[in-house]
């Protein structure tokens, strides 16, 4: 036979101040004073500060890449550019390309929460050919040759792979 139940009392209540009750009973997961709420605040105004901020420099950049540009066609020479002054705006208009490139990479991972690494090798890939576009072979090393040609390997080979097995859209 099994033993009879005793009902469970029920603790006093100690009659008392109802804003302590209150704060006692609360749940404090959801609190809008929450550790990782403000962090996660702090972290979105630290990235709009920082879009703010690239897209100040982005503008800069392609400001001084059209003086350079209207300096090099209509100034200095009208209408013919030495080939020093065409590999330097050359390299100019792709770091513009690469500015633009990492603020859309910076408010895809704001928006998304998720790291575009396929847009990330294509950035690496247009930096490394800027400068190749910009070396000077005449001063420049063979080894340094040499591992700047690795670097573009490894790029292209890591950009192929990750077409080819289809990691490119996370989903």
């Amino acid at each position: 036979m099994l033993p009879k139940k005793i009902p469970a009392q029920e603790p006093a209540r100690q009659e008392g101040n109802e804003f302590f009750k209150g704060y006692l009973s609360m749940d404090r997961s959801h609190s809008p004073m929450d550790a990782g709420t403000i962090l996660k605040k702090y972290e979105t105004i630290v990235y709009y500060i920082l879009i703010t901020l690239f897209a100040i420099i982005v503008a800069c950049s392609l400001g001084e890449l059209i003086y350079i540009l209207y300096e090099a066609l209509f100034v200095n020479s009208p209408l013919l550019l030495e080939n020093s002054e065409l590999l330097g705006i050359f390299g100019y208009f792709l770091l513009v390309l690469i500015g633009v490139e990492l603020l859309a990479t910076v408010v895809a991972y704001i928006n998304e929460k998720v790291i575009h690494v396929e847009v990330v090798i294509m950035i690496a890939i247009i930096a490394i050919a800027r400068s190749v576009i910009l070396l000077d072979t005449v001063n420049t090393e063979p080894l340094d040759m040499f591992g700047i040609a690795a670097i573009i390997l490894a790029l292209c080979a890591g950009y192929f792979f990750l077409k080819k097995g289809g990691l490119s859209r996370q989903e």
